[in-house]
């Protein structure tokens, strides 16, 4: 399984990004599909997950705000991220990790969201 993530870049306070996670190697719907990030002196933590039978769960810090969604067909599950604010800067991940599995085995690399005035 490999993933590639992009769509990160600068963006203004309120701006909006979408970053994709390309999936390949496997089956998508065998995966659940998670974003994560990493802010600079920060520990990573999670912001979305994207399941094939399950709805999908956000951190707190960004309900309301961003949106994750699956598309089958292109292999490829999306972070919306809207209003976004200072606090959202970070490097951005996407991991997978399958239906029977413990733990997010596949990562892809980092895209980097920056937002500032």
């Amino acid at each position: 399984v490999q993933l590639q993530a992009s769509g990160g870049g600068l963006v203004q306070p309120g701006g909006s990004l979408r970053l994709s996670c390309t999936f390949s190697g496997g089956t998508l719907d065998f995966y659940h599909i998670g974003w994560f990030r990493q802010a600079p002196e920060k520990e990573r933590e999670g912001v979305a997950v994207s399941s094939r039978h399950d709805p999908p769960t956000y951190a707190q810090s960004v309900k309301g705000r961003f949106t994750i969604s699956r598309d089958t067909a292109k292999n490829t599950v999306y972070l919306q991220m809207n209003s976004l604010k200072l606090e959202d800067t970070a490097v951005y991940y996407c991991a997978a990790k399958g239906v029977l599995s413990t733990g997010y085995n596949y990562w892809g690399q980092g895209t980097q969201v920056t937002v500032s005035s």
